[in-house]
Order: structure tokens, then C-alpha cells, then sequence
């Protein structure tokens, strides 16, 4: 029997004119259960749901990989991983978690993902906004993927435009700009488009550069220094006393790390507090070697600052990412310190 035509199954998303924007982008995959093995039992390792490398799903494994099961995450967000959508819907018709990274500036459009613990009355009211392009139901048939046009207040706010995620401070929803977002394809049902139909009461936000505005201005500021600033060679030079530095600014932060339910589980938010941290007792040993007549580059600190930090945090497939032609990490903590040394110059 030939299969069903999901553009048939799913004409609300298909035929979409903001979808079809999309829909050309290399950077389309599916999201996929990651084994994570642990060196004591890998039959107990635990499972992440993330993007996969689509491509390597498709090819099959070789006799060189070494991931656990027949999945592996998305290291590059380009032709490397992943598919066009059509390319997507041809070999996997089927998928319910089709996952897409969108790059708002250079898509134009931007997604509003309402969580399924959002308070009705405020659900209703994003419900409600003006100029929605695209919406549909979350995995759990309780949230909502609305797909908008990127407000034209945009770049009003430098320190917001340049976040990855803008979040309502309860969690409820939040605005995604440079990231993931997963596609269901359920269209949102008639008794809850009824019902925001039905809304009399005058809306919280009017418009989406209303919602942006409230979100952005919150936004923390940040010197607006881009990691790509900070210079890493494709291996770690040999930099003096690096390993005195590492353990000892290892030694002095490790009881003061905080727990990442301090920052309700946002692993990305938790390691970049880490890599703060790390950071700031890292400039102590720096300062005290430079005192001996030694120069460290800010690629070196970066470096030394990625050295420190997987010791620390916990491997995730994240991590196997890479961003500016290097580990995920190292990039996070190349962006830490192009931050940083922006700052400081600016005060001098």
C-alpha cells in the first residue's frame, strides 16, 4: 500500500506560507532519544531527547563510530546533519517531533513556545496577538508553537536581539530567536480557538513588538562582544603553568558552584553561570603568573577556562555541537571572555 501524503495529513503546516519560508533551510532533522553511556553501567545509561544528525541516521553507522545506539546528536547546524524540509518529509513521512533551527534575523520570523503549565488567561492573550502566522499544539497537546514576524522593535533593544532565548520570568513562555524549536504539526483545536474567540477583556500585549518590548527590556546587558572576537587554535597551545591554573582555580570554586535547580534545570543558563564563576577565580591564578613576567591572549584564558569547566560540568550531547569552527563549549567559554575582556576595557 503507498503511504499516506503528509501534505495531505498536514495541510495547515505544508501549506503555510511562513512554513514555506522555512522550509529550504538546511537545518531541519527530527529529535531523537540520545543514549548517554556511563563508564560504570552502560545499560543504565540515561536517555536525552535532542536534535539528531539526521544524515548519519540515514547513512547508518560505521566501524569509527563510537556513540551509544544507532543515534547521535546534531554537531552542525548546516548540510553536515541535517535536511531541507522536503528532504526531511520524503525519507521520515511519519515523524511526529520534526525540529527545525531557527535564526531569527536571518529568517525573519520567530517562535513563541507557550508551555503547558501557562496560566489559561495568559495563553489566551498570546492566543489573541495580532499578525500569528503559524500556530499549532505542543508535544504534550497542552502548550502552543505560535510562529511570528520578527517585531519591528527588533533591534530597539541590542542586548535582547542578541540572546539565543527570551523567557517570561515565571517560565510560561518565551520567545525563540537562535535555537531549536520542534514542530508537531497538530493544528491548535476549534473548542480553544473558540474560546479566544470568544475573550472580551482588553489583551495584556497588542501587538508582538508589545510582548517583545517586555520581554527585552529585561534582557541582562552584556558588552554585545561576539565569541567569534576571541581567537582559539584548532588544539590547545601549550600555555604556561596551565595546569597549576586549572587545579588551582578548580580547588577554590568547586564547593561555591551553584546546582542547576537554581536556575530550574536551564542546563545552558546553569553552565554559563559556572563558566562565570570558574572565571572569576581563574583571573586570580592569571594575574598571579602574569606577576612572574608571563602574557596570557584571551584565546589562552578561553582555553584554560574550557579546561577547567569539563571537569566540572556533566557531558551532554550538546556538547558535541560546534559553534564558530569549535567545541560547544570552548565557544561558550570564548564568548565568557570576549565578554569580560569588552568590560573591562570599556571601564579603563
Amino acid at each position: 500500500m503507498t503511504p499516506a501524503d503528509p501534505h495531505a495529513w498536514f495541510p495547515q503546516f505544508y501549506g503555510n506560507p511562513a512554513i514555506r519560508t522555512l522550509a529550504s533551510a538546511c537545518r531541519w532533522t527530527i529529535s531523537g532519544q540520545i543514549e548517554e553511556e556511563t563508564p560504570d553501567d552502560p545499560a543504565k545509561a540515561p536517555k536525552r531527547k535532542v536534535p539528531i544528525d539526521v544524515r548519519h541516521l540515514l547513512a547508518g553507522c560505521t566501524s569509527g563510530c563510537k556513540h551509544a545506539g544507532p543515534l547521535r546528536g546534531a554537531f552542525a547546524l548546516d548540510e553536515t546533519c541535517l535536511l531541507t524540509l522536503g528532504e526531511l518529509t520524503a525519507v521520515m513521512p511519519s515523524a511526529a517531533n520534526t525540529a527545525f533551527y531557527l535564526q531569527a534575523q536571518t529568517d525573519g520570523l520567530l517562535v513563541l513556545d507557550i508551555e503547558a503549565d501557562c496560566p489559561p488567561g495568559v495563553a489566551t492573550d498570546l492566543l489573541r496577538l495580532p499578525g500569528i502566522l503559524y500556530s499549532e499544539l505542543s508535544m504534550s497537546g497542552q502548550g502552543f508553537h505560535l510562529v511570528m514576524p520578527l517585531p519591528k522593535n527588533f533591534h530597539d533593544f541590542p542586548v535582547a536581539a542578541g540572546k539565543r532565548v527570551l523567557r517570561e520570568e515565571h517560565g510560561w513562555y518565551e520567545l525563540l530567536l537562535d535555537h531549536w524549536s520542534t514542530f508537531t504539526r497538530q493544528p491548535v483545536p476549534d473548542r480553544i480557538v473558540a474560546r479566544v474567540n470568544a475573550a472580551t477583556n482588553a489583551p495584556a500585549f497588542a501587538s508582538i513588538e508589545d510582548l517583545y518590548a517586555q520581554l527585552a527590556v529585561n534582557a541582562s546587558e552584556s558588552s554585545g562582544a561576539s565569541a567569534s572576537a576571541v581567537d582559539t587554535a584548532e588544539d590547545m597551545p601549550d600555555i604556561p603553568y596551565s595546569q597549576a591554573i586549572v587545579e588551582q582555580t578548580l580547588a577554590s570554586a568547586r564547593q561555591r558552584l551553584r546546582d542547576p535547580g537554581d536556575f530550574n534545570h536551564d542546563m545552558s543558563r546553569w553552565e554559563f553561570s559556572v563558566l562565570a564563576l570558574l572565571y572569576g577565580w581563574m583571573r586570580t591564578q592569571l594575574r598571579a603568573y602574569s606577576a612572574l613576567g608571563v602574557e596570557y591572549s584571551t584565546g589562552d584564558t578561553a582555553w584554560l577556562l574550557y579546561k577547567a569547566a569539563v571537569d566540572v560540568i556533566p557531558a551532554r550531547p550538546k556538547h558535541s555541537e560546534r559553534r564558530n569552527g569549535r567545541p560547544f563549549l570552548l565557544d561558550r567559554a570564548a564568548a565568557l571572555v570576549a565578554d569580560r575582556a569588552a568590560g573591562s576595557s570599556s571601564t579603563n
